[in-house]
């Protein structure tokens, strides 16, 4: 088991951390990211843009990330709630991870009174799928046939955990 640590992301971590979302964008499959991400870019999505209402990463004892998790605002969804992101390094995904950055996000959505979270998940990523379940979502909805950058139509599953 690989010891980690989880804390709120700063700015300095956007090139590591596009790195990592980059290798998962490349390997296809489980994100619904299809174009790269530059540091810059990264950073304005997930660590200090208007959208993001927390962010936070797991580092090893080195302080190389393990992986990240986002909440964001989205215009889709009801007022006090946040669309959540995780994302483990390749080979990363079934050591604890997911669950510690969790604990994290949930305890922040907490103070800052958000009332649910969304996650939004492709139908074709099973372990993103069972990730969320484990952490307690219920799936409740789905958007058909959501077409890729190359056609291909992909379901994409709604879950959602209350936090009252």
């Amino acid at each position: 088991m690989v010891a980690f640590t989880v804390r709120p992301t700063v700015r300095a971590d956007a090139a590591a951390l596009a790195d990592l979302l980059n290798e998962i964008i490349a390997a296809g499959g489980t994100t619904a990211y299809q174009i790269p991400f530059t540091p810059e870019g990264f950073a304005t999505a997930h660590i200090d843009g208007p959208a993001v209402l927390t962010s936070v990463v797991a580092q090893d004892e080195a302080g190389a990330p393990l992986g990240f998790q986002i909440l964001l605002r989205h215009e889709r969804l009801p007022e006090r709630w946040g669309d959540i992101g995780t994302f483990a390094r390749r080979g990363m995904t079934t050591r604890g991870i997911g669950s510690a950055l969790f604990a994290a996000t949930r305890e922040a959505a907490k103070r800052l009174g958000l009332v649910g979270i969304n996650a939004t998940i492709r139908a074709d990523n099973s372990g993103g799928l069972a990730f969320y379940g484990k952490q307690g979502f219920v799936d409740h909805s789905v958007a058909s046939a959501v077409p890729l950058n190359d056609g291909t139509p992909v379901d994409r599953i709604s879950k959602r955990y209350p936090l009252v």
